[in-house]
């Protein structure tokens, strides 16, 4: 105690220097407009600047995992490809008809990477905002997905950016179906886990079980057939006890969510104008 005493006793004068000077320039930022306003602007630079090192950090630290994702899930497959080839080629004796209505199917859409720029998932309407618009040529009820898979539906798109319906929305409503089994249903959310929604509409007669993945039915424009969207955790019966209600755990890992694809169909543009045109001729009538 008796040091710490001598050394504030020495010193004294540095301290009221500091003092004095901290002092000073709260009233002067504080009483002078030009100065505070230059404060302000400052401050926030190098705030900003902050959080960009910031979110450039944990983007990089971040990567090792996305990496080990996008791995797994390119392993899959390739894996699944390979098999459903060897079954048709047992079928048909003919591999290039497999490889023929793939490219086909493809060829029907493209794709259009994005970065994630706002993301929400605790909330009963989240949103996501991506960094592509129409200059880009994404339009709104675009299909969204990931490595991992689905991600949602784009709901308005502005020249340079597009805000995203995802699956943990509860005014989304998506058609999927049980892998391997043909049975369909519309998948929803209900608020809650950001790792888990439900399957409404499943037939009784339907037979699967618990483990069964989910994917996209193809049954709209928005998305192809074969989309991951989750495996079936739990079975149970619907509020009426006229179909299964099933909970799936999401593939989608919406809380570290940072590269999607947006995922065009060729001619969308058209056939979005010719349905809006019958539509008009029916209202006239």
């Amino acid at each position: 105690m008796h040091n710490l005493l001598a050394f504030l006793v020495k010193y004294n004068h540095w301290f009221v220097f500091l003092l004095l000077e901290v002092a000073s320039g709260m009233m002067l930022f504080k009483y002078n407009s030009y100065q505070g306003s230059t404060w302000v602007s400052s401050a926030n630079y190098v705030v900003g600047t902050v959080y960009e090192w910031q979110s450039d950090v944990e983007k990089f630290f971040s990567l090792a995992l996305q990496n080990e994702q996008l791995s797994r899930r390119n392993l899959y497959l390739e894996h699944e490809v390979g098999i459903l080839r060897d079954r048709l080629a047992e079928a048909t004796a003919d591999t290039s008809a497999q490889e023929y209505s793939e490219l086909q199917m493809l060829s029907q859409y493209q794709m259009i990477s994005a970065k994630v720029v706002s993301n929400s998932v605790t909330l009963p309407n989240n949103l996501i905002t991506i960094n592509r618009g129409r200059a880009d040529g994404i339009e709104s009820d675009m299909g969204v997905a990931c490595g991992n898979g689905l991600v949602g539906v784009v709901y308005l798109a502005s020249e340079h950016y597009a805000v995203v319906i995802p699956v943990l929305n509860v005014h989304s409503h998506i058609s999927v179906t049980i892998r391997g089994r043909g049975y369909f249903g519309y998948m929803t959310w209900s608020g809650g886990s950001p790792v888990e929604a439900y399957v409404e509409d499943v037939p009784r007669h339907a037979q699967f079980e618990v483990g069964d993945w989910v994917e996209t039915s193809g049954y709209s424009s928005i998305f192809p057939s074969g989309i991951t969207v989750g495996k079936i955790t739990e079975i149970s019966d619907s509020e009426d006890g006229l179909s299964y209600r099933l909970k799936i755990h999401l593939s989608t890992d919406f809380a570290n969510l940072r590269d999607v694809c947006v995922i065009t169909e060729r001619g969308f543009a058209e056939r979005l104008h010719l349905l809006d045109a019958a539509n008009d001729s029916l209202t006239i009538r």
